[in-house]
């Protein structure tokens, strides 16, 4: 009886410490708790509060599973070896000198799975397939002067570029943290992970917060940076764009873009096949799968992997409170960068063009164009801007990604 009583406390003690539960008082155990806790913060601000539910949910829950102890399900040491090129010991005891991808489907846990389809670039891109698939460049087709105040809301990417390097971090890191400045998530995400990929967590933490915070961050800069009189300005309609137009248009900007940057391809080609896709009229089946299924897929992917490599003993650090402060503040200057461009447009233009659409320079599609329709609105109730704010919405995706591209040529 005492043999079995024996028996039964020691299966009972080692099923305690082969827990998850042990993990939290091992060294270090406590930043479980916090990344855990900080998960859930993230739940409740994308469930309740709706901040870009459908990214900062999967980021959350992403989170939350690689900061469950022995849950093995993202490997930090396994891509760090992938990363730096060093040798790698796996749990048998073989050593492998040079990580594969295949390698890592072998070895790691689901998420390292998914994880590959980020280092690889692939869901960023088919993300940028999805968003050209679901917007209309009309507007700036038929405004191309509204390409100025798209590159004009790159100013914040630079100014937190060197911003970063005076907080420390080096070129590649920097322009990593830089094109949150651009607000577009899909973007900082490509970069980062081949710039400065152990910095991704924090990096797509703070791009997606500046771009859920939008409609709380923009318009204080706008009535800051505007005249009243100019924000009562009622713009006429654009012109009618033809097919033909529409056709030609992600051709030739494929074609320009890519030849001058080739390292945009993978973004520039997939945004503008998505696009093309929409607007040819012979495709519809196509256009409709990667506006909503593939869409959709990508996105979970995306999301669950990102939020992945949010892992505790990586993301608690003073570093990630610079990423994210200077996050913010790239993302105000390149506002505040698009609305001075929109100040110039409307003086050059003998106040035709209503400023605030200038904040919509930033790559946050629709969000910052239906911000500058609400402020618009509020000093004029029958101004319509939004169609108009469409214009500066989608030359700032195109110019995020010009950004990024040369970032990615002088640092890659």
């Amino acid at each position: 009886m005492n043999i079995l009583a024996f028996n039964i406390g020691e299966t009972l003690m080692k099923l305690v410490q082969d827990s998850g539960f042990a993990g939290f008082f091992a060294d270090g155990g406590w930043r479980n708790l916090i990344m855990i806790a900080i998960a859930c913060v993230l739940l409740y601000l994308g469930i309740v509060k709706k901040f870009e539910p459908l990214l900062l949910v999967g980021i959350a829950f992403g989170c939350l599973l690689t900061n469950l102890p022995g849950a093995g399900l993202y490997n930090l040491n396994l891509w760090d070896a992938y990363i730096n090129g060093t040798a790698f010991t796996t749990a048998s005891g073989e050593v492998i000198e040079h990580i594969s991808f295949t390698d890592i489907i072998h070895e790691g846990g689901l998420l390292d799975i998914f994880y590959i389809g980020v280092k690889a670039g692939l869901y960023p891109s088919l993300i940028f397939m999805g968003v050209g698939a679901m917007t209309d460049f009309g507007p700036l087709i038929s405004n191309p002067k509204s390409m100025l105040m798209g590159a004009a809301a790159q100013l914040g990417v630079f100014v937190a570029f060197f911003g970063a390097i005076c907080l420390g971090f080096t070129g590649p890191e920097a322009a990593s943290i830089g094109i949150i400045g651009g607000a577009d998530g899909p973007t900082a995400i490509f970069l980062t992970t081949r710039l400065a990929p152990a910095l991704l967590g924090a990096i797509a933490i703070a791009a997606y917060s500046s771009m859920a915070l939008i409609p709380l961050i923009q318009p204080p800069i706008m009535r800051l940076l505007t005249r009243k009189e100019d924000r009562k300005i009622k713009m006429v309609q654009s012109r009618e764009v033809t097919k033909t137009e529409r056709i030609v248009f992600p051709v030739i900007v494929s074609i320009f873009v890519i030849l001058l940057l080739p390292s945009t391809a993978p973004l520039i080609g997939c945004l503008m096949l998505g696009n093309l896709f929409r607007e040819c009229g012979v495709t519809e089946r196509l256009s409709d799968t990667v506006q909503n299924a593939l869409m959709n897929i990508v996105t979970i992917f995306l999301a669950t992997a990102v939020g992945a490599t949010t892992v505790a003993e990586r993301f608690l650090s003073l570093q990630t409170i610079k990423i994210i402060a200077l996050g913010l503040v790239a993302f105000a200057i390149s506002t505040a960068g698009g609305l001075l461009g929109g100040d110039v447009m409307c003086a050059l233009s003998g106040k035709k063009i209503n400023p605030l659409i200038g904040s919509a320079g930033v790559s946050a599609v629709p969000m910052a164009a239906r911000v500058s329709q609400v402020e618009g609105q509020k000093y004029n109730p029958g101004n319509f801007l939004l169609m108009h704010a469409m214009g500066p919405n989608v030359a700032g995706v195109i110019g995020s990604a010009i950004a990024a591209g040369f970032l990615l040529a002088v640092f890659g």
